[in-house]
């Protein structure tokens, strides 16, 4: 069994841009460590002016946070808008008769059936 572990750290600086790095650390790295062998915060600078959340697989961890074979390391960035005022945003923009359950209706039912 090797000792390596294959880990991938992504980060989305703008939406529908995503930076990818494949890594292979010793065994006990931590979250900080693969984050220091990608010189993440060389390339994005703003990173260390926000507090930083990080996860791995989606579920949020520390930066102290012990690394297993496989591991993907997810960056988030700050979110500029609620997602649920943009949704109802969306929906008034969209209008009630073609957004969500409204869109198919049957002839003569009310709205939503």
């Amino acid at each position: 069994m090797a000792s390596g572990l294959n880990i991938t750290l992504v980060y989305s600086p703008a939406p529908r841009q995503v930076r990818e790095w494949a890594l292979e650390l010793e065994a006990g790295a931590t979250v900080g460590d693969a984050m220091d062998c990608c010189r993440l915060f060389e390339e994005f600078a703003e990173l260390q002016k926000n507090r930083l959340l990080v996860g791995i697989w989606g579920r949020k961890t520390r930066l102290d946070h012990l690394l297993h074979d496989n591991d993907r390391i997810e960056v988030y960035r700050t979110l500029r808008v609620d997602p649920k005022v943009a949704r109802r945003e969306r929906f008034n923009r969209q209008g009630a008769k073609s957004a969500g359950l409204f869109t198919k209706k049957r002839p003569g039912a009310k709205a939503g059936y």
